[in-house]
């Protein structure tokens, strides 16, 4: 029996020590413990890709807590079921001990396992939601005060318009103007396309 701990962060930014201070209490060999700096909304991740080849039947796993496995309801189901079931390995959830897949073998315990499985994996993915509204909301609070998203606008410079007339008569040509002007292909053209639309309005 080989033991295995998995860490998941959410983001290069995000930092991992808690969960491996964890690992380390368990003596669980630095090898074998595989981190993943990565979002939880599937399990298309490196590491635990590498961890699901890697697990043998009668493995230990070693999990901080369940949302660190994932945090879609049904993937965390299907993935305890194939690392539990499949694969033959057991788990453990340090934060909480009721999920622990080498206590209460018999059907009592089992249904124990389950439903707690079942209560968290709802409240990982609830809170997912939740999180994905709250910025939806903020994100169109933001907008309603005037709050530009993305990449800054970049101003035509103070001559474009005589610059797109020489343009226009072919004394200029496009990659010259558009190194003038700074200007991407898609941002000249719609620069160009405002420009003849306020020339008509004059």
């Amino acid at each position: 029996m080989k033991v295995y701990g998995y860490i998941r962060v959410s983001s290069k930014e995000q930092n991992e020590d808690r969960q491996i201070m964890a690992m380390n209490d368990l003596n669980i060999p630095p090898l074998n413990v595989l981190i993943d700096k990565q979002s939880g909304k599937d399990f298309e991740r490196p590491a635990y890709k590498k961890l699901i080849k890697t697990l043998k039947s009668g493995d230990l796993l070693y999990i901080k807590s369940i949302d660190r496995l994932g945090r879609n309801y049904e993937d965390i189901q299907n993935q305890w079921r194939i690392l539990t079931k499949e694969k033959g390995v057991d788990i453990v959830v340090i934060d909480l001990p009721l999920l622990d897949t080498r206590l209460h073998r018999d059907l009592m315990g089992t249904f124990i396992s389950d439903l707690v499985l079942q209560i968290l994996s709802f409240v990982a993915q609830n809170e997912r939601d939740n999180i994905r509204q709250r910025q939806a909301e903020g994100i169109t609070a933001a907008k309603a005060r005037g709050v530009r998203f993305g990449r800054p606008v970049r101003p035509a410079p103070a001559n474009f318009g005589e610059l797109l007339a020489q343009w226009d008569s072919r004394q200029i040509s496009k990659e010259k103007l558009l190194k003038k002007c700074n200007m991407s292909k898609s941002t000249f053209y719609r620069r160009r396309a405002q420009h003849r639309i306020k020339q008509r309005e004059l």
